[in-house]
């Protein structure tokens, strides 16, 4: 983490230092986990795919028949982001229960080259499926559970073996004869914006894999906002035949063409 990052936060539009920032305790956001949220990356001041990610927000609020002013909330946006100046971050949107819209600005969490990964059964709950949510208890739990067996973060795994994703980010894998997979949105995963960009630069097979695919795998890796695509060295204690292989290196690629072709 950068010790020189200033965290600012609005709150319907007022700006302090996150750590002074404050909403009303009666809030259902805060006693119920009840509200949706969003965390975009930052590179020298500009969100990448900030539309997509308000288009997100948009549709996980509408799930849980949430509703939010996205002009206010865009505005507030800009405003922040004026006022941080060209950071390397990443901002977080969250919307709640009780009418609050905060944006917030944070430092870029510290990944690794690689990560090292284990399956965590995990039942999904119908009705979230797709929304980002603030009840994120369970992928929380999910990553301090893979942590106890020795692994740095979780694969969910539905009880019938079916892979789903980590708790923060989308799973790709290569087969032994180098096709790239990845879990289809229809089995129960997140639409992610860096899993749609991939999916749209690459080659990628979309199914529902089970778990013992995954453990064949020849490479793997993790996407999302914060790690851009990060390697997996293990899976369930059995290191990969390839760290940062091939498939790893043209996702890396293609993301960061991406990248210079939008912001």
């Amino acid at each position: 983490m950068d010790d020189a990052f200033i965290e600012l936060a609005s709150v319907d539009g007022e700006i302090t230092p996150t750590g002074v920032a404050t909403i009303g305790l009666k809030d259902d956001g805060l006693y119920r986990g009840d509200g949706a949220f969003e965390v975009i990356r930052v590179y020298a001041g500009k969100p990448f795919a900030l539309v997509d990610h308000l288009d997100r927000l948009g549709r996980s609020s509408a799930s849980i028949s949430l509703e939010f002013d996205r002009a206010a909330l865009t505005r507030e946006i800009d405003m922040l982001l004026a006022e941080a100046g060209e950071i390397e971050g990443q901002l977080r949107l969250i919307v709640t229960r009780g009418g609050r819209r905060i944006v917030a600005t944070e430092p870029i969490p510290t990944h690794a080259e690689s990560v090292s990964v284990a399956s965590i059964t995990y039942q999904p709950t119908v009705i979230l499926t797709g929304v980002k949510s603030l009840s994120y208890a369970a992928n929380m739990e999910a990553t301090r559970l893979a942590r106890a067996r020795g692994a740095d973060e979780a694969v969910l795994v539905r009880p019938d073996g079916t892979v789903l994703e980590p708790p923060t980010s989308t799973i790709f894998w290569a087969t032994r004869d180098g096709v790239l997979r990845t879990t289809a949105l229809e089995a129960g995963v997140l639409d992610s914006i860096t899993r749609d960009r991939l999916v749209e630069a690459l080659e990628v097979e979309e199914g529902a894999w089970r778990i013992e695919e995954l453990h064949a795998a020849a490479e793997a890796f993790l996407a999302s906002t914060t790690r851009e695509i990060q390697a997996v060295s293990s899976i369930d204690g059995e290191e990969l035949p390839a760290v940062a292989g091939p498939r790893t290196r043209e996702a890396q690629e293609a993301f960061a063409a991406t990248l210079a072709r939008e912001l």
